[in-house]
């Protein structure tokens, strides 16, 4: 910890050596409508890679100040009902800029993609982008992955509504990377039963990256990435804010979050406090017991933004307590306790929780730096992590604690662009070290040590895109031996692994409207130490695991491409890829048990997974939006030619949005949808049943209001409003085969959840 604290202290003094050493101009201009030549009051202009944005005033203009004298920066201008604008801008040329948006009654694909190694718009980014941004985030969802998982070729792994992890093309777990504010999340990845220990409501904007990104992100990122991202800070001499609530009836899931942030002469910071509460959840057959949680969350930001760049320090912590039940009937098939004890209706309302249960705690703090030298500019992100893992089965004192820190590097040289190239070079590294500090033990403690560099190359030509990387990567992983009860638990093992990754891409605009993009790479996954190396039983996924030390290195290679067509009344996109997995890592049930708990030991085949994409947006008129959207995944097991298990169902969503001009209303809309999810037929039938194919009924209705000048936003939304029995194909609750043990869980997921949520944001303080 000392050492990190040092590193802090000297990228804080680089920063300010920086701060007195560049010279410094003010920028602006104006924003129009295209066809009115109008001014457009209120639109934002945002410079990525300076973490700097403003507002246009009432006639259209606006002002940068303290921005470099020099260099050419990616520009975006936003403003809502009108088409993302996206340029390249060099200020030492330019200091008068107007810029004309055209309207659309389409969400347009021009928008920034700052995930990627070179920030640009999404059409001239060769990587497959789903992007979220602030009002998808707001409709209602448990956690930070079942807010996204609702886009093509993502699903999640749930434990009912408290967890769940994310799933990309059918892959999970360590195969998708998670970002959160530059920085690798590490925490309980491997873990069937803990989801993302991030809040969900402090993410401004999500990029999903879909497809292998090793080149970027090295070890792990086989199926894709999960991009964070916080809110740009304000505009200078602004304090502003936002308080969001919203309680739903299915679980009594009460959910609040204030935000107060503010910027004085670049000086700039942010703070945030959310808590979160719920008790056990209804399925359409009744309540499951103890299945309620409760989630308390705090994050900040102090930074500077100056003409050299910016430096900002990011802090947060996350709690999450969460109930499990070990399902057990008394003779009427009513649910009981360990005492024998039926459950009744006040029981399922309680939210306190009752034994076992688990306590997730995760600390983080972390430098994120982007400093201008010359005509490129110098990316450093470095982090600390504390993941820390409580397991308590009858009494506050936890049975299995396990600690994980993680330190984390990565350095990025941007040369700067020159004749259309944009060469990148970096270099990252991870440290990782674990303990086991309880009485109970699933995976040894452990050392990890992770380093890697890499080249990267883009080509811009007028309408189309190449680039081109390689990257190197050095992985070595330390399981420490444990005896227990005069028994070895853990032997100790170490292996060490090193990979060579690369990616090209290309990008071609035909016309205005109609785009392709295409990607090839390679990646790789070192296995990690749960599974070299686990040996217990894993509480919450009712099951024992062990682990195989002799595990090699997941290696994956993808194509995709996409092509989409952006017009004034149709939006529409298609994408196919391949994913070819060498030495693909699973947990599989042979028909051994240990203390009546199935035994998942892992083992290694080589497997195939490719599927479809595809989105249809209709806009007929103004007031009417017909948004369809399609996944598909088909996954096999080729070593023993049979499907992979635990394989999202393809899905066909449909949504009709009417938004209706009302007088004293703004963005009034009301939405009917349904989710139509196929059955999932391909399983391996050793340890894993089907699931039937079925329909949910949602719909949502909102507006925003005004008390005086005050924005206030109102919604009510329903999921599953038909309250229909089923089982998700990546539900941990669903029925288990009946002949591997006396334990089948058969949990229907929640039924009928209705929704009523508040949106504040406010603003305390703006300069003229």
């Amino acid at each position: 910890m000392y050492k990190f604290i040092t590193m802090l202290f000297a990228c804080l003094m680089l920063s300010s050596y920086k701060s007195y050493s560049t010279e410094t101009i003010a920028v602006g201009g104006k924003v129009i409508d295209e066809t009115s030549k109008q001014p457009l009051s209120g639109a934002t202009i945002t410079i990525p890679d300076l973490r700097i944005s403003v507002l246009t005033d009432q006639s259209g203009r606006f002002r940068l100040r303290n921005v470099p004298a020099r260099g050419s920066f990616l520009i975006e201008l936003r403003f809502v009902g009108y088409e993302t604008l996206t340029r390249v801008m060099d200020l030492s040329k330019e200091n008068d800029w107007q810029f004309e948006l055209k309207p659309t009654l389409i969400e347009t694909q021009e928008v920034v993609v700052t995930g990627t190694l070179s920030s640009g718009s999404n059409k001239r980014n060769s990587t497959t982008v789903n992007i979220l941004n602030k009002d998808k985030l707001l409709l209602p969802s448990s956690n930070i992955i079942d807010a996204i998982a609702k886009s093509p070729g993502v699903s999640q792994v749930s434990t009912g509504p408290s967890i769940s992890k994310p799933v990309i093309r059918g892959l999970s777990y360590n195969r998708v990377v998670t970002i959160d504010n530059g920085i690798k999340q590490e925490g309980q990845q491997w873990g069937d039963e803990h989801g993302i220990e991030i809040d969900q409501f402090k993410a401004n904007r999500v990029e999903v990256l879909k497809g292998a990104a090793s080149l970027i992100y090295g070890s792990d990122a086989l199926g894709g990435v999960i991009n964070l991202l916080e809110p740009i800070p304000v505009p200078e001499g602004e304090i502003s804010g936002e308080f969001l609530t919203n309680y739903s009836t299915n679980n009594g899931l009460v959910g609040s979050s204030v935000m107060l942030t503010g910027n004085q002469n670049g000086f700039v910071w942010r703070g945030r406090g959310t808590y979160k509460n719920a008790y056990s959840f209804k399925t359409p057959v009744g309540y499951f017991p103890n299945s309620g949680f409760n989630e308390t969350d705090f994050s900040g930001m102090l930074g500077l933004n100056k003409s050299w760049g910016y430096t900002h320090l990011n802090f947060s912590s996350f709690r999450n307590n969460i109930g499990f039940y070990e399902p057990a009937f008394d003779s009427e098939g009513n649910y009981v306790g360990e005492e024998g004890n039926r459950f009744f209706h006040d029981d399922f309302k309680s939210r306190t929780l009752q034994y076992p249960k688990q306590d997730i705690r995760h600390y983080k703090i972390s430098l994120n730096n982007n400093l201008l030298i010359g005509t490129g500019n110098l990316k450093l992100n470095l982090g600390f992590q504390r993941n820390q893992r409580r397991e308590l089965e009858d009494g506050p004192d936890p049975s299995l604690y396990f600690n994980l820190d993680t330190y984390t590097g990565d350095a990025r040289y941007y040369i700067g662009q020159k004749n259309g190239w944009e060469p990148v070079f970096g270099f990252s590294t991870e440290i990782g070290h674990s303990e086991n500090r309880g009485e109970e033990f699933l995976i040894p403690a452990y050392d990890t040590y992770g380093v890697g560099t890499f080249a990267y190359i883009k080509k811009n030509w007028e309408n189309s895109t190449f680039n081109v990387g390689v990257r190197y990567d050095f992985r070595k992983n330390i399981g420490k031996p444990l005896e227990q009860d005069g028994e070895s638990l853990f032997q100790r093992f170490s292996n060490q692994f090193s990979n060579v990754s690369g990616a090209i891409g290309f990008t071609h605009q035909f016309t205005e409207r109609l785009n392709f993009k295409a990607n090839a790479g390679s990646a790789f996954r070192a296995p990690n130490p749960a599974e070299l190396g686990s040996n217990g039983e894993h509480e919450g996924t009712f099951r024992y695991e062990i682990g195989n030390p002799d595990l090699q290195p997941e290696r994956s290679y993808q194509v995709d491409a996409e092509l989409s067509y952006d017009g004034d009344f149709v939006n529409a996109s298609a994408t196919l890829y391949n994913n070819y997995i060498h030495d693909f890592i699973y947990a599989a049930h042979h028909g051994e048990f240990i203390d009546n708990l199935p035994v998942y030991q892992y083992g290694q085949v080589n497997a195939n997974l490719y599927g479809a994409e595809a989105s249809l947006i209709l806009h007929p008129v103004h007031f009417i939006h017909f948004e369809n959207t399609f996944g598909y995944t088909h996954a096999q097991n080729t070593s023993m030619n049979r499907p992979l298990p635990f394989i999202p169902a393809g899905v066909l969503r449909n949504e009709l949005r009417y938004e209706p001009e009302i007088k004293h209303l703004q963005e009034p809309f009301l939405s009917v949808g349904m989710a139509n999810y196929f059955a999932q037929n391909r399983v391996d039938e050793e340890f894993e049943t089907p699931t039937a194919g079925y329909t949910l009924v949602n719909a949502s209705v909102g507006a925003t209001f005004f008390a005086g000048k005050q924005p206030i936003k109102f919604y009510v939304s329903a999921n599953n409003l038909l309250n229909k029995r089923y089982y998700d194909a990546l539900s941990r609750y669903k029925p288990g085969r009946l002949d591997q043990s006396d334990l089948n869980l058969g949990v229907y997921n929640p039924g009928r959840n209705i929704t009523f949520g508040v949106y504040l944001p406010f603003v305390l303080k703006r300069s003229n």
